[in-house]
């Protein structure tokens, strides 16, 4: 295979960025493509070495939260296609599966139907020593439902009413409870699910209400600042993270977790 590289752009690059580029990682994203991006190649590396690292504090953080009985919640919300999922895989990636779950539920039973909204959720809280991810959480009920007609606007009112105080009777019992948004452009969005419907190894990904996502844009984003007009509160903030990139927005949330939890590497 014949690679092509523009040496102009070699020109700038310090002497820690070609020392970086000869690593093992370093020389598998430069020649991972037929033509050389250096700059691209360079970024990436120092992606997964900065994660990497990252990676390595949560590992002293969770052990962290395991010998002094704590507990960690972290919801991911945003857009479809924002990069939740992956960004929980990549946070997760290396801490000990034993006290650790990721929590992405699908739509509620007849007999959830019935119950108290945040019940299934309280169900799913962890204990003493654990962390739990919500890949969406009760703020459904916040923007995605609403937008779509899932729940009356009574049911709507009655959760924005309560919200505030569950997530204050979460911390009192003891627990770091973290919010983050990743928020996307409309651009953004398209492109990504251009690339999930062209792709036969992603294309199940595109649900029913993704199809409907870019046509009710206003409508997601009326919802959304209700939500944090409403319930980023100074006991528990939204951390909103820009997230068009997802590298940078998976080294933004997990910097913005480790900051959260009061542990000593």
């Amino acid at each position: 295979m014949s690679t092509t590289v523009d040496l102009e752009k070699l020109e700038d690059l310090s002497v820690d960025d070609l020392r970086l580029l000869n690593t093992k990682v370093g020389l598998r994203n430069l020649f991972r493509n037929k033509r050389l991006d250096v700059r691209r190649a360079l970024r990436y590396t120092k992606y997964e070495e900065e994660l990497k690292r990252l990676q390595a504090e949560l590992v002293f953080a969770q052990d962290w939260i395991i010998k002094n009985g704590k507990k960690l919640v972290v919801i991911f919300e945003g857009r479809d296609a924002a990069g939740k999922g992956g960004a929980i895989r990549r946070i997760a990636a290396h801490i000990n599966p034993r006290f650790y779950n990721i929590v992405a539920l699908p739509k509620p039973s007849e007999e959830e139907k019935g119950q108290w909204y945040f019940q299934r959720y309280i169900n799913l809280l962890p204990k003493r020593g654990q962390i739990v991810f919500f890949d969406r959480s009760w703020y459904n009920r916040a923007v995605i439902e609403p937008v779509n007609s899932f729940c009356t606007q009574e049911e709507y009112k009655r959760f924005m009413g309560q919200v505030n105080e569950f997530e204050r009777m979460i911390v009192e019992s003891d627990t770091i409870l973290l919010k983050i948004y990743l928020s996307i452009s409309k651009t953004e969005q398209k492109r990504r699910f251009e690339e999930i419907k062209s792709s036969n190894l992603k294309k199940w990904k595109m649900t029913p209400l993704d199809e409907k996502a870019q046509v009710m844009w206003d409508q997601y984003t009326d919802y959304k600042q209700r939500m944090f007009d409403k319930t980023d509160t100074e006991l528990v903030p939204w951390k909103i993270v820009d997230a068009d990139r997802k590298t940078s927005a998976r080294l933004e949330s997990l910097s913005y977790i480790l900051s959260n939890i009061p542990y000593k590497s």
